[in-house]
């Protein structure tokens, strides 16, 4: 690709992170190489189980702890930065066509990354990076440097109704 742009899937609404991952299979089908970072997530979710079969296009990894995040502490804040700082390297190098950073919303409205830090990397990648930001909550300086927004809006959820997330539909 020649132009990249900056993506970013957010609102209240389910299919954030599906959305992301139909456009990761959708550019490794057309032979581009992509990078899945996941931000606040080190629990299983059933896509960890396929990705590696195509581990010659696509690469995720994983930078939360095993547990749902309630509150912030210490161990939440490295893993965040840790991860923050390889996917910023990663960026620069520019090997990967497209770069997922799956809810690094979530994480800039905990304060575990810092907003300007992901506008400068939006700002600073190469030109030819396509770029998109998952998580509910997206801080309104991230929506107005983007190219494409959209906002999942919550209509109706069986979650409401006492579901809870099954594997392979919401896990």
């Amino acid at each position: 690709m020649k132009q990249g742009y900056v993506h970013v899937y957010t609102g209240e609404g389910k299919g954030k992170t599906t959305a992301a991952l139909g456009l990761a299979l959708r550019a490794a089908g057309a032979g581009l190489r992509v990078f899945i970072a996941q931000f606040m997530k080190g629990q299983k979710y059933s896509e960890l189980d396929l990705l590696p079969a195509l581990r010659d296009h696509i690469t995720i990894r994983q930078f939360g702890l095993p547990k749902f995040v309630h509150t912030i502490e210490q161990e939440d804040l490295d893993a965040a930065h840790h991860g923050f700082a390889e996917v910023t390297q990663i960026i620069a190098a520019g090997a990967h066509d497209l770069v997922i950073l799956d809810e690094i919303n979530v994480a800039m409205h905990y304060h575990l990354i810092a907003v300007d830090d992901v506008l400068e990397v939006m700002c600073t990648r190469p030109r030819h990076v396509e770029l998109v930001l998952t998580g509910r909550g997206a801080d309104a300086r991230i929506i107005a440097a983007a190219d494409l927004v959209t906002d999942m809006r919550a209509v109706k959820h069986y979650y409401d109704n006492g579901v809870m997330a099954r594997k392979g539909i919401e896990s």
